[in-house]
């Protein structure tokens, strides 16, 4: 990623709340905290704003614009046999460029496997995030680096991973927050739960940052819970809020709420991001085969990357030239993903064995020779 890019600019003031959800909602319409409509209007929340700039403004909408981007050319590769399997965020740009922009460069950041957004916020280079889904890594990027772990495939799990590392922030007296993404469907999981559990008896500096894309795989949120799903804090003893997940404004402010909140030692929130998967839950997965297109339509009508062009070509934050720039900036992007996924070396076979144990062990050994010896048959064949 460029530097500009990488850099994080100055955020507006935000409002915080408690378990309030939002003014009342149109007839049929979840309640959630909103301040940019599907049609590109600004409306105001009693609990929380916003102020960007012009710049800020062009720097969100240029954020989602390149991260769906490099999403549609890594669904394209993954299509063509570049990558064995591809998780989209198509539909989720604004949850995750509003969250990620919320974050410190000090806070750290427990994401699943379909971030690329908030990795995007973090520094790290997209190419980075590839490796992995063509099997020649497990990451290929330093945690440390940037504060973002490396992406996790057990669903529900990073919840956990994240509040130990948050309680550690907090004896450790560091003025930074944590910040852990799952999916509605992963709200199901024990370990969410004990994760839930354990911050707040703990009082944790942590973020519980929920997608809720709708469909958990082929299964609906109403599979996953009969209350919303932001109410299940209260249960835990710390607030929820639900936000428009399509509102790239409003997630930015909401999120920068709670992690100010925990920072200030108030303890974990949880975030329950309303948006829409708008493609398959991976490449190997055909929605069409569990939901409707109606549905998809109605959400497409709410796209997040519309929703703030249509702002800023209102208000006349951004002209024909910024517009026809960052088309060919995306280009660029996709054309430089492109190259560096069918240049990615084949990795050492044997390299699965290392990093296991750090003072070796007698069954990884034993593995390892059978492995060898296997790789070896090969090769006697062949002369």
């Amino acid at each position: 990623m460029d530097s500009t890019a990488a850099r994080k600019p100055r955020r507006g003031s935000s409002k915080r709340a408690g378990t309030k959800a939002a003014k009342a909602a149109p007839s049929g319409e979840p309640e959630l905290v909103q301040l940019l409509t599907p049609e590109g209007e600004r409306v105001e929340h009693p609990d929380y704003s916003i102020d960007l700039s012009s710049e800020e403004l062009r720097g969100l909408y240029r954020d989602m614009v390149l991260t769906r981007r490099f999403d549609a050319e890594a669904t394209t590769l993954q299509r063509q046999g570049e990558l064995g399997l591809w998780a989209s965020l198509l539909g989720q740009e604004a949850a995750q460029i509003g969250s990620g922009r919320a974050t410190r460069d000090d806070d750290y950041v427990f994401p699943t496997y379909r971030e690329h957004g908030v990795a995007w916020c973090r520094g790290v280079d997209p190419t980075n995030l590839l490796g992995m889904f063509r099997g020649v890594n497990h990451g290929g990027w330093d945690p440390n680096e940037n504060n973002f772990h490396l992406y996790t495939i057990v669903i529900g799990s990073q919840a956990l991973h994240a509040t130990g590392y948050a309680m550690g922030v907090a004896k450790d007296g560091v003025d930074s927050a944590v910040i852990a993404y799952f999916g509605d469907g992963a709200s199901s999981q024990g370990d969410v739960a004990e994760a839930f559990t354990f911050s707040a008896v703990y009082n944790a500096p942590v973020v519980f940052f929920c997608q809720n894309n709708q469909w958990a795989i082929s299964e609906p949120t109403d599979r996953q819970t009969r209350v919303p799903l932001y109410q299940r804090a209260q249960g835990y003893g710390f607030p929820g809020v639900r936000v428009d997940g399509n509102d790239v404004l409003a997630v930015l402010a909401v999120t920068k709420a709670a992690l100010d909140r925990a920072r200030a030692g108030e303890g974990p929130t949880l975030v329950e991001a309303f948006t829409y998967r708008m493609g398959a839950h991976t490449t190997s997965d055909d929605p069409t085969r569990y939901r409707r297109d109606e549905e998809r339509e109605l959400w497409e009508a709410k796209d997040p990357i519309l929703r703030l062009r249509t702002l800023m070509e209102r208000e006349g934050h951004a002209d024909e030239a910024f517009f026809t720039a960052l088309e060919a900036e995306s280009d660029a992007l996709a054309k430089r993903v492109r190259d560096v996924v069918r240049s990615m070396p084949d990795p050492d076979h044997m390299a699965i064995f290392e990093n296991i144990y750090a003072d070796g062990h007698a069954l990884v050994d034993e593995e390892r020779a059978q492995f060898a010896a296997y790789q070896a048959s090969f090769a006697e064949e062949s002369r």
